[in-house]
């Protein structure tokens, strides 16, 4: 079995964008997949707050333990994370403890999710998220060898508000979403 698993953000859910699309790419490519929900969260003040993020990650974590404890990762030939924002944090956490193998589309990393991640994949930032600079994803993804994929005035959501720009942005982040998920070409950043 090839499993995916969705963690998403804090008010970024899977209906939205980024997550909507890859979940669909995902099984379109014969994965089976499950959703991580975490309930109410603490409010973490647009990723300033340190308390509150670190209460919400903690939060997050055990809803995901929760959740995902009667999963048999041992039966998955393949697993593939598909996070966003705090989530990217919560799947990297999850993936080191439980010693998951998994594959990983980072969208939009909290700056604390460095210090977690471990795992392959491809990491997606705007250069306008309020909640990380761009230096510091810059720095991450260089460290752990990570591509990056750079969304030019982008926001938290990768969305720069130009309704058609944001549509265009969408679909090159969901080609090359798409093709690692398949894993059918080495991916290049732009």
């Amino acid at each position: 079995m090839k499993l995916a698993v969705v963690f998403p953000g804090t008010g970024y859910h899977e209906d939205k964008p980024l997550l909507y699309y890859s979940r669909k790419l995902a099984a379109e490519a014969g994965y089976q997949v499950k959703g991580v929900k975490y309930g109410k969260l603490p409010d973490m003040a647009g990723g300033n707050d340190k308390e509150g993020m670190k209460a919400a990650f903690s939060h997050a974590l055990g809803q995901a333990e929760a959740l995902l404890r009667d999963m048999d990762f041992g039966e998955c030939q393949e697993i593939l994370f598909l996070s966003k924002s705090i989530g990217t944090a919560v799947a990297a956490a999850f993936a080191k403890r439980h010693g998951l193998r998994t594959r990983n589309v980072y969208y939009t990393p909290v700056g604390e999710s460095f210090a977690f991640i471990e795992q392959p994949g491809i990491v997606f930032h705007g250069t306008k998220d309020p909640w990380v600079e761009t230096k510091t994803v810059e720095e991450g993804c260089r460290k752990l060898g990570l591509p990056l994929y750079i969304t030019e005035n982008g926001n938290h959501s990768l969305e720069t508000g130009d309704a058609l720009k944001d549509l265009e942005n969408l679909c090159w982040i969901m080609k090359i979403s798409g093709e690692y998920i398949k894993k059918d070409v080495t991916v290049q950043p732009c």
